[in-house]
């Protein structure tokens, strides 16, 4: 399956609850969808609380009708109440390469 759209986001948790944030991005509602095909979760080695999220899909089109979907607007309410600050987005398009976990 083709990625044409895609993002890197740049979360912090509050204080301590970086595993909260991680347990509730690996079990997101985008992970069984058919249009994500790259949802991949990460941390900071130096700061358990700061998380980052890689995600790709099919299209701009695909990424917008999913999150306007009342199971994506549940997720981010749940998500937005274990953060603080304002989280960092950057375009990003997933072109390859490997992840085995």
């Amino acid at each position: 399956m083709t990625v044409n759209h895609g993002f890197h986001a740049t979360m912090t948790a509050q204080p301590g609850r970086g595993d909260e944030v991680v347990t509730l991005l690996l079990e997101a509602p985008s992970l069984p969808h058919p249009d994500c095909v790259v949802f991949l979760v990460g941390r900071s080695a130096g700061n358990p609380d700061v998380v980052h999220v890689t995600e790709g899909w099919t299209s701009r089109e695909a990424h917008g009708a999913f999150f306007g979907s009342e199971p994506a607007q549940a997720f981010v309410a749940a998500l937005q109440a274990l953060l603080t600050g304002e989280s960092g987005y950057s375009d990003e398009v997933p072109v390859g390469g490997k992840a085995a976990f």
